[in-house]
């Protein structure tokens, strides 16, 4: 019986990756961007990053994209809180690229390996459209100036 409840959870599961593929198939309108390129103003993708943030990334950078309380200052173990997503953090101070490598890569890309940081890489864990989503959601949360802003730096930086 065991070997039966097994093949039906994996069948169950290549079906919910079937599914989630063809909502970002949906979700894009049969484009394929680049996954580094945002898209806040889709309100397909950014209802999918709500819930993937919301399951993934809240936990650590608030319901709200607030951060944890202190966030510029280490820890007693040398660690930097999370920080904010929203306008008063950084995180729209780097391009589309450098937010997607970021989150798929690690921090340590950018910083070096011997940077202390509780952000794990979400290479295996989210897929390259999970990430577009999340991040697409996080924009869509700025200020109109601030996702302008962001919007032009990306997009010299793809130049």
């Amino acid at each position: 019986m065991a070997a039966f409840q097994m093949r039906i959870a994996m069948v169950g599961a290549v079906v919910i990756l079937i599914l989630g593929s063809g909502w970002f198939y949906i979700a894009l309108k049969g484009e394929v961007p680049s996954p580094s390129q945002l898209r806040p103003d889709n309100t397909q993708i950014v209802a999918i990053g709500q819930r993937i943030y919301a399951e993934t990334c809240a936990a650590c950078h608030g319901v709200r994209l607030a951060g944890e309380e202190d966030w510029q200052t280490r820890d007693a173990d040398g660690y930097l809180p999370a920080p904010p997503h929203d306008e008063s953090g950084h995180t729209w101070h780097h391009t589309d690229q450098v937010l997607f490598d970021i989150t798929k890569y690690g921090v340590q890309k950018f910083a070096g390996t011997d940077y202390k940081t509780r952000m794990p890489s979400y290479q295996g864990i989210l897929n390259d459209y999970e990430i577009l989503a999340v991040l697409s959601y996080i924009k869509s949360q700025w200020p109109t100036e601030i996702r302008r802003r962001h919007d032009q730096m990306s997009e010299r930086a793809r130049e």
